[in-house]
């Protein structure tokens, strides 16, 4: 053990806040995750997506309605239109596990309130106890699976890549990564259980980072049959796993070792529908809803965005634009799986999941805006290595799902996460932003400070009555411009991890 004493601010800081030490004790971590849980709860307190909303209500009445579809109705009859399930009316779009789930919840809310899923009859059903129900839901899986997730990453990630200081805070990143407000908006505000592929997903990397590689597999495919989104990540796993496994002496032992896991795993999910051809494609064809169009609403990515200038929906039918949606997508993951491929590593593998995830945000077919919870988390588990980048990008996820969340009256909870978060960040940067040339530090607070601006502007002012939606655009194109720097950033980074780029190889420390 070092004779180092800490200094007196060192002391203070710990004092304030258990995110400013550097280790990661059980204490710190239970207490952490308690104030994460009390957040989550205050949020849940508030309004939800579609309240008060009839015909078709919001997010809430579609979950609430699947837990009604699974309860009452045969397994193979679920993604199906039929007399008592009728798919217009938020029918299942996503994978099998996502239903497994809500027949679980179904159970629990049947059991209290059956008239809350009571067949047809309990369409836009809201009272104060199936709200309550509802929520701890939410509550539980996130607890279940998203903070254990999270909790074994930070050990798992100090363990392998070390470091001291307030600047390697163990106790930061975990605050970083459960206290993410773009998630609990989402999740205990708005309403939806992202939570539990998002947990599936960190615990298949912690996984990957304790070489457990079939556990990570596992956790990854299941990740997949809840939220057909978690493919955003599909690239990096799978350039890094191949990378992996191109470097032992068998490789096409290796190779076919994880496919069987994989293969295993979805398969036991999804039997109920592989007795027919016909059972499969129903479901297959509610996980892709091409007749959708290539986005909507305002959705910050590169369609929605540049369609201001260019009409993509007049201009190309449907079957173009996925030919089109693939190939740039799959243009856009291609450097960062080439470097995992040839030169695998583990913070290659994080960069890796940042780079991919957003190449399906900004270039794949029917993109919402909440799927920027998907580039958000790799870039939380960045935040040790990247924390300016990480800090701006939760700032703008949230601009770019203002709109939607004003909509849900949600702007009270909006305002004091948007606040907190900043917060915490900044007790561990605060640092590393003295040491920031000053030309520099303008760059960094310029959006910061524009995305301010622009809040401002959709709040106070009215829009042209001829640009009715002229402040969405403009929080679009604001947004997208961001995001399109980020990824061109991280892909560099990633890039680094090859020796191609002499100038660099000092900066790799991990195997």
């Amino acid at each position: 053990m070092s004779g180092k004493k800490p200094t007196m601010e060192e002391v203070q800081s710990s004092s304030e806040f258990p995110w400013s030490n550097t280790t990661l004790t059980p204490a710190t971590s239970v207490l952490i995750a308690l104030f994460a849980a009390l957040v989550r709860f205050l949020v849940s307190l508030g309004p939800y997506s579609g309240r008060d909303t009839p015909p078709m209500y919001g997010d809430y009445e579609a979950q609430r309605h699947w837990m009604e579809i699974t309860l009452h109705t045969p397994v193979v009859e679920w993604y199906r239109n039929t007399s008592a399930n009728n798919l217009s009316y938020w029918g299942l779009d996503y994978p099998p596990l996502t239903a497994y789930q809500s027949l679980a919840h179904a159970f629990l809310l049947n059991s209290s309130i059956p008239e809350s899923l009571a067949l047809i009859t309990s369409r836009g059903f809201e009272s104060h106890g199936s709200k309550l129900l509802m929520r701890w839901t939410v509550l539980v899986s996130d607890f279940l699976l998203f903070f254990p997730a999270a909790v074994c990453f930070a050990v798992v990630y100090f363990r392998r890549f070390g470091g001291s200081g307030r600047e390697r805070s163990a106790p930061w990143l975990l605050a970083m990564i459960l206290l993410n407000p773009c998630l609990i908006l989402i999740d205990h505000g708005h309403f939806q259980y992202n939570c539990i592929s998002l947990g599936l997903t960190l615990g298949a990397i912690a996984a990957i980072l304790l070489r457990h590689e079939f556990v990570a597999s596992v956790l990854f495919s299941l990740a997949i049959n809840h939220k057909q989104m978690s493919m955003y990540y599909a690239p990096a796993f799978f350039s890094y796993l191949l990378g992996k496994c191109l470097k032992r002496q068998n490789w096409v032992l290796e190779v076919g070792k994880l496919g069987i896991v994989v293969i295993g795993t979805f398969m036991f999910i999804w039997w109920p529908y592989l007795y027919s051809m016909e059972a499969a494609k129903e479901v297959l064809y509610r996980l892709a809803p091409f007749e959708r169009g290539i986005y909507e609403d305002y959705v910050a990515n590169f369609w929605c965005s540049t369609s201001v200038i260019i009409k993509w929906k007049k201009l190309f039918s449907i079957g173009f634009l996925k030919f089109l949606c693939i190939c740039t997508t799959f243009f856009a993951f291609l450097p960062s799986c080439y470097q995992q491929i040839k030169a695998p590593s583990d913070r290659g593998f994080l960069y890796g999941l940042l780079n991919s995830s957003f190449a399906f945000y900004l270039f794949s077919y029917q993109v919402h805006e909440k799927s920027i919870l998907m580039p958000l988390l790799p870039a939380s588990l960045l935040a040790q290595q990247e924390p300016f980048l990480f800090g701006q990008l939760v700032y703008c996820g949230l601009l770019s799902m203002f709109p939607l969340l004003l909509r849900d009256n949600l702007i009270l909870q909006y305002t004091v996460l948007f606040a907190l978060f900043g917060l915490i960040f900044y007790q561990n940067g605060r640092h590393a932003w003295e040491k920031i040339p000053l030309r520099r530090r303008f760059l960094l607070v310029l959006p910061v400070v524009l995305s301010l601006l622009l809040h401002l502007i959709y709040l106070t002012l009215r829009p042209p009555k001829k640009y009715p939606f002229l402040y969405e655009a403009l929080i679009m194109l604001f947004c997208f411009s961001q995001f399109m720097c980020f990824t061109i950033w991280t892909n560099i980074q990633q890039c680094s991890f090859l020796d191609i780029f002499h100038w660099t190889k000092a900066k790799k420390k991990d195997v």
